[in-house]
């Protein structure tokens, strides 16, 4: 059995999400490899991946909310909406005028909750078929907002016509969307020139790793990763019906209220099953047979 867990990479810039699963794959001999949650190729940072048995688990740590660092340049506009596009206006002069009061001001206006628009040059979906393939063929189409939540939006430094930031955001903001959105509304345009995922979820870049140093000691057991879901001790008796799916009563292996998605443990710390209560009775989402999610 190879070996399984989570693996926290720092993605460096210039290499897409992909160009990281599979030299990961390479380094690692696994079969499957899989990411919660990609990062364009100008980005650099937080990258988890999911090897082996615990890419069963990628699903429930893509929800969880990210923090960046990044810079901005006001007066230039792309198509991408980023540094690796092609400029389709400049305004020096309407950059020139704006003031750190008059930026700080612009992002605050794009804190909270917000309806976002995603950028063309996006891997969603629009009638089977990705963005960025038609942006690519020169068609654009409209794009229903999304609700995104900005919880943060700090600026760190100001030389104009370069802005540093700080934000903290909800899964599916585009953080070169809420750039576009600064130079709108600052009437000059703006584009993102450099960007650094600091968090993932629970996950911080100070434990990430470079991809090409990666090895398999480095990989978080699932019940670790998991961290964040309530974690549930199932009694010794109920163990052997957790592990092959049987119908348990909630009452049988916790108390009071269930959380609304429990990871089920062992007295000896293996991560038995993902479930959520109906009916008070336990439905299983994810259940891991013995020895999943471990090196063998």
């Amino acid at each position: 059995m190879t070996a399984s867990g989570v693996l926290i990479v720092d993605k460096p810039a210039g290499i897409t999400s992909a160009a990281v699963v599979a030299r990961v794959k390479r380094l690692l001999g696994a079969r499957k490899v899989g990411h919660a949650g990609t990062l364009d190729p100008m980005a650099t940072g937080v990258l988890v991946l999911c090897v082996g048995d615990a890419t069963k688990i990628a699903g429930y740590l893509l929800a969880d909310d990210k923090a960046y660092d990044g810079e901005l340049e006001l007066g230039v506009a792309t198509d991408t909406l980023d540094a690796d596009g092609t400029v389709t206006a400049r305004d020096a002069d309407g950059a020139a005028r704006v003031t750190r009061a008059l930026l700080v001001d612009a992002m605050a206006a794009l804190t909270g909750d917000i309806d976002q628009v995603p950028p063309m040059y996006s891997a969603l979906k629009q009638s089977g078929v990705r963005l960025h393939a038609l942006a690519r063929a020169g068609v654009e189409v409209d794009r229903p907002p999304r609700r995104v939540r900005v919880d943060r939006f700090e600026l760190l430094a100001f030389e104009p016509p370069r802005a540093r930031f700080s934000v903290d955001c909800s899964k599916g903001t585009y953080v070169r969307s809420l750039v576009r959105d600064i130079g709108a509304a600052l009437g000059c345009g703006a584009h993102l020139t450099a960007l650094r995922r600091t968090r993932s979820g629970a996950f911080d870049v100070s434990r990430a790793r470079p991809p090409e140093e990666a090895t398999a000691a480095d990989l978080l057991p699932m019940a670790d990763a998991l961290g964040h879901v309530p974690a549930v001790v199932v009694p010794a008796d109920e163990v052997r019906r957790v592990t092959d799916g049987l119908r348990i009563a909630w009452t049988r292996v916790g108390e009071g209220e269930p959380p609304s998605l429990a990871r089920l443990m062992s007295a000896d710390g293996k991560l038995l099953a993902l479930a959520r209560v109906e009916g008070g009775n336990l439905r299983y989402e994810r259940v891991f047979p013995p020895g999943s999610g471990r090196e063998g």
